[in-house]
C-alpha cells in the first residue's frame, strides 16, 4: 500500500513536473514570438525611418542639381563672378545657406560664397564624396568641421559639351537642415535616433547635443552592412541595443538605441517570475497549474494589448486580402489615416478606395503577385479616403496565401502624398519659367527633339522691340508684367498642339508640330506681330512695343539644334538689317525672318 501511495505521489509529482515543463516551454513559446513581433516592427521601423532618410537626402541632391541649372559657374580660381553666383544660390537653397563652392575635377577648392568658416580639404570625410560621385550623378560627404560649426556637403558634376568639367558642392550645416528637423521629431525618452556617416559620425539627432559625436566602436563597426541589423553592446555599464539600417542614399546609416531593458519591456522581466512561479505551484497541483495558466493569459492579453497600442499609432496601413481582391483585415491605423470607421472596409474589395486610373495596374501586379507562391510587389497609386480625397501611397505587398496564420494577401502602405507633390513642383519648376509659367527651354527643347522624330516642325523666334526702354523707363516690375501680359497674347494664339516657350529676358519660341505650309507659318507671324503690336496697360501706363519673328520650316528628322539656330539668325538678320522695310519676309534657306 505504501509502495501504491509512492507510485501516485510520484506519478502526481511526474504529471505535475510534466505539465510544467509543458507550462515553461509553452511560456518561453510565447516571449519568443512577441520578440519575433516586437524585432520585425522595430527593423520594418527602422527601415522606413531610413528610406525616408535617404529620400530626404536625395531631394538635397535634386536641390543642388536644380541651382546649377539656374547660375552659371565660370570654374575660375578665386572668381568674382562665380563668388557672386554661389552666394545668391546659396541664399535661395533650403539646404545649402551656409554656402557653396566649385572645385576642379581633382576637388581643389576654386571659388567659394564665403571666404571663412569651410572645411579642410584635406578632410578624410571629402573621400566618400569624392568616390560616389564618380559612378553616380552626386556625392555625399561625411560630418566636417568648418571652424565652430559641423558641416556636410553634396557634390554634383558641373558639365560642359557632355562631360564633367568641375564640380558643385553645396554645405549644409547639419544642425539646421530639414533631415535634423525631421530626426528631431522623433525624439523620445526611450530611446535616441541618430543618422551617421561612414566614419561613425553623427550627422543628424533626436538629442542636438550628439551631432558631431562619434557612435560606439560596436556600432561603428556595423554601419558597412546594408541590411536591418540588431547591436548589442554596453555603455556605462548599462547593456544596450541598436538597430542599425545602412546603404542609405549618402551611404550613411540609421541608427536608433536603447537600453535593453527598455527594448525588452514588461514581457522579459515578468517572464523570470512567471518560471519561478510555474515551478513553485507543481505541489499544489492542477488547480494550482490551472490558475497559473490562466495568469499566463492575462500577460499575454497584456502584451497584446501593448502591441495593439502600437499598431493603433503606427503611421503605416496593414491590410489582408483574399485572393479576389477583398479585405479581410485591416489595421487601426485605416481611422487615423484615411478616415474610415474601425472595421468598416472589411468585405470590400480594396478597388473601390484604389483610383480608377491606377486599378488595372493594381490588378495586374495582385493577378502577378498570386502566381508567384514568394511573390512581392511594390508599386504607388492613389487611394481614396473617407472624405472623397485621394493621396497617393507606396504599397508593399507580398503572397502569404500558404501561410496558415494569414491566408491571404499582406499589404504594409505609407502615405507619400507629400514627397509626391514635392517630386511634382521640383519637376514643374525645373521645365517651366517662373515669371510666366510657359514652358523653359529645356522643355521647349525636349519637345523639339521629340517632334521631330515623326514630322515636320515649324519654328518661330520671337523676340520682343523696345523691351530695354520699358525696363529703364518704368522700372523692372512693369517690364516683368509687360512680359506676362506678352505671355498671355502668345498663348492665344497657338493652338492646342503647339508649344510656346520663354526662353531668354524677351525671347519666345514657339512650336507648331506638323506644319509645312509656309503661308501658315506667314499667318502665325503676322499674327503675334499683330497682338504684340496693340498698347498694352500696366499701371496706368500705355506701353508700345513690336515683335522681331524669324522662322524656318525644319523637315521631319532634322536637327533641334540647328533648327533654333536657323530661326535665331533668320530673327537677328531682320532685326539688325537697315535694308529691310518693317512688314517684309526676308527668306534665308527653308528659315525666313519677320518684323
Amino acid at each position: 500500500m505504501r509502495l501504491r501511495n509512492w507510485i501516485a505521489v510520484l506519478v502526481s509529482v511526474l504529471l505535475l513536473a510534466g505539465a510544467g515543463v509543458v507550462g515553461i516551454l509553452v511560456n518561453r513559446s510565447t516571449v519568443k514570438a512577441v520578440e519575433t513581433v516586437h524585432q520585425n516592427d522595430t527593423t520594418a521601423l527602422g527601415t522606413n525611418n531610413g528610406a525616408l532618410t535617404g529620400q530626404l537626402q536625395k531631394n538635397s541632391a535634386r536641390e543642388l542639381t536644380l541651382l546649377l541649372g539656374q547660375i552659371a559657374v565660370r570654374l575660375a580660381a578665386d572668381d568674382a563672378k562665380d563668388r557672386t553666383s554661389l552666394a545668391v544660390a546659396a541664399k535661395k537653397s533650403t539646404t545649402f545657406q551656409y554656402g557653396m563652392i566649385t572645385t576642379d575635377l581633382d576637388g581643389n577648392f576654386l571659388t567659394a560664397s564665403r571666404t571663412g568658416g569651410l572645411p579642410a580639404q584635406n578632410d578624410a570625410a571629402w573621400e566618400p564624396l569624392w568616390k560616389q560621385i564618380k559612378t553616380e550623378k552626386y556625392g555625399f560627404s561625411g560630418v566636417m568641421n568648418a571652424g565652430d560649426t559641423y558641416v556636410a556637403a553634396v557634390g554634383i558634376p558641373v558639365s560642359v559639351g557632355g562631360g564633367p568639367v568641375g564640380y558643385l558642392i553645396g554645405l549644409n550645416e547639419v544642425g539646421q537642415t530639414p533631415l535634423q528637423n525631421y530626426i528631431r521629431e522623433l525624439r523620445s525618452t526611450a530611446h535616441r535616433t541618430m543618422i551617421v556617416d561612414t566614419a561613425g559620425r553623427v550627422g543628424a539627432a533626436s538629442d542636438d547635443t550628439l551631432i558631431g559625436e562619434v557612435v560606439h566602436p560596436a556600432i561603428k563597426a556595423r554601419l558597412d552592412r546594408g541590411e536591418a541589423q540588431f547591436v548589442e553592446y554596453t555603455e556605462n555599464g548599462r547593456d544596450m541595443i541598436a538597430v542599425v539600417v545602412g546603404g542609405l542614399t549618402s551611404d550613411w546609416s540609421y541608427v536608433r538605441t536603447q537600453t535593453q531593458a527598455s527594448f525588452d519591456g514588461a514581457v522579459y522581466s515578468r517572464s523570470q517570475t512567471l518560471n519561478l512561479t510555474l515551478l513553485a505551484m507543481l505541489a499544489i497541483g492542477v488547480v494550482g497549474i490551472t490558475l497559473l495558466g490562466y495568469r499566463t493569459q492575462i500577460q499575454r492579453r497584456r502584451a497584446d494589448e501593448r502591441f495593439q497600442a502600437l499598431f493603433q499609432h503606427a503611421p503605416d496601413l496593414v491590410s489582408v486580402l483574399d485572393g479576389t481582391g477583398r479585405i479581410v483585415f485591416s489595421s487601426p491605423s485605416t481611422t487615423s489615416v484615411l478616415g474610415f470607421a474601425p472595421g468598416s472596409r472589411t468585405g470590400h474589395s480594396v478597388f473601390e478606395v484604389v483610383h480608377p486610373e491606377d486599378q488595372q495596374q493594381m490588378r495586374e501586379g495582385l493577378t502577378a503577385l498570386l502566381a508567384d507562391a514568394s511573390g512581392v510587389l511594390r508599386l504607388q497609386c492613389r487611394v481614396r479616403t473617407a472624405g472623397g480625397e485621394y493621396r497617393w501611397f507606396d504599397f508593399t505587398a507580398s503572397n502569404q496565401m500558404q501561410n496558415a496564420a494569414l491566408s491571404g494577401v499582406v499589404i504594409n502602405a505609407r502615405d507619400i502624398s507629400e514627397n509626391r507633390a514635392f517630386q511634382e513642383r521640383l519637376e514643374h519648376e525645373a521645365q517651366h519659367d517662373p515669371l510666366t509659367g510657359l514652358p523653359n527651354r529645356r522643355r521647349m527643347q525636349d519637345k523639339l527633339h521629340s517632334s521631330l522624330r515623326a514630322d515636320a516642325v515649324a519654328v518661330l523666334f520671337v523676340d520682343l522691340d523696345g523691351f530695354k526702354p520699358v525696363n529703364d523707363a518704368h522700372g523692372h516690375e512693369v517690364g516683368d508684367e509687360l512680359l506676362r501680359q506678352v505671355a498671355d497674347r502668345l498663348s492665344a494664339c497657338v493652338r492646342s498642339s503647339d508649344v510656346l516657350s520663354r526662353v531668354g529676358g524677351d525671347e519666345f519660341v514657339m512650336l507648331m508640330p506638323g506644319v509645312v505650309d509656309p503661308g501658315d507659318v506667314d499667318a502665325m507671324s503676322n499674327r503675334v506681330r499683330y497682338v504684340l503690336g496693340l498698347p498694352f496697360r500696366i499701371d496706368g501706363h500705355e506701353i508700345q512695343i513690336g515683335a522681331s519673328v524669324g522662322v524656318h520650316l525644319a523637315p521631319a528628322a532634322g536637327d533641334p539644334d540647328e533648327a533654333l539656330r536657323a530661326a535665331d539668325h533668320a530673327m537677328y538678320e531682320i532685326k539688325h538689317s537697315r535694308r529691310v522695310p518693317a512688314g517684309t519676309v526676308a527668306r534665308v534657306g527653308r528659315h525666313r525672318a519677320s518684323d
